[in-house]
């Protein structure tokens, strides 16, 4: 453990890297404390996006735009000119956020102090999809971790860490929302920290590191052989996006929300063992999941209830 030194009676010179809406929280707090100067914000290149393909902002740069912030969008480092631009800001303090860009060594080692703001209790969920990993893996907690930026993946020591429980009925989307306030708030804590000489680093347990891989489509469809609780919790990580799926007969649905129903009994895996105003049943190798709102391709999101009055023969068939 040791201690970072940082000279309180002038305002630190400050870049921040963030790209999703994770991210903004973040930027309007440094933007706000009165011993940072935001001297530019780096975001994720405009890609196109949607079925327009219409080039899309990204919230940080929306937000550093209404902060009449210099925003800046490399594809990467790997370029001198790149990192020579980043070196003319002259910045003692670098926050990182949800950036989604891997900053080489020559740009981590150019502030005093690079930081990064994680949506996990590290050493537990280095990487891409801390909030949806932990609900699925039924984590009773998670948090934010402050953490100094290293060339290896969220592996740098930890300056604090905030805790957040996971409630029972917590979605990503749910999550990600308290994770952001407290993103803020950690991040203001630190700073105030490093700017009082107090700040103590204490190295990641290697022993204890999991990695949080990246939500892709394998995700998205439920596996019956799998538990109730096991599929609601997996129906929970993938709401707001990529929303989890599965198939009945032909019809293929997204999953926007579900339950575990204790159940000893259920029927063969795959099958509907029930259906009702509350909603449609599937049994599970443990319990029933009810499903209570879904998705039918090519239709809106309704309830259980409301897809049952129309698919009435497809559920009687399965």
């Amino acid at each position: 453990m040791h201690s970072i030194h940082a000279n309180s009676h002038t305002r630190i010179r400050t870049i921040f890297a963030g790209t999703p809406e994770f991210a903004v929280p973040a930027l309007r707090q440094l933007h706000a404390h009165s011993g940072i100067e935001l001297v530019a914000a780096y975001t994720q290149p405009d890609r196109p996006a949607g079925r327009g393909r219409q080039a899309k902002v990204s919230s940080v740069k929306q937000a550093a735009i209404a902060l009449s912030l210099p925003v800046f969008q490399p594809i990467n480092f790997k370029s001198s000119v790149a990192i020579d631009r980043f070196r003319s800001h002259r910045a003692e303090l670098l926050v990182v956020a949800a950036y989604g860009l891997l900053l080489p060594k020559a740009i981590i080692e150019m502030p005093r102090l690079a930081l990064n703001v994680h949506a996990s209790l590290l050493p537990r969920w280095r990487g891409a999809a801390p909030i949806q990993r932990a609900i699925v893996a039924g984590d009773r907690f998670t948090g934010i971790s402050m953490m100094r930026i290293v060339e290896a993946l969220d592996a740098g020591p930890v300056l604090l860490q905030r805790r957040c429980q996971i409630e029972r009925s917590d979605t990503a989307g749910s999550l990600h929302d308290k994770l952001t306030t407290l993103g803020a708030e950690a991040l203001t804590d630190a700073i105030e920290q490093w700017l009082g000489d107090s700040v103590v680093e204490t190295p990641q347990d290697v022993a204890k590191v999991v990695y949080a891989a990246k939500i892709t489509a394998t995700d998205r469809p439920l596996d019956w052989s799998n538990s109730a609780d096991y599929l609601a919790r997996q129906v929970r990580a993938l709401n707001p996006t990529p929303i989890a799926t599965m198939k009945l007969g032909i019809v293929r649905l997204k999953v926007w929300s579900a339950e575990a129903i204790p159940d000893s009994s259920p029927g063969p895996a795959g099958t509907v063992a029930a259906t009702s105003e509350r909603g449609i049943d599937m049994a599970t190798s443990d319990g029933l999941l009810r499903i209570t709102r879904l998705q039918p391709d090519g239709k809106r999101e309704m309830s259980a209830a409301e897809f049952i009055n129309g698919f009435q023969r497809l559920l009687s068939s399965n």
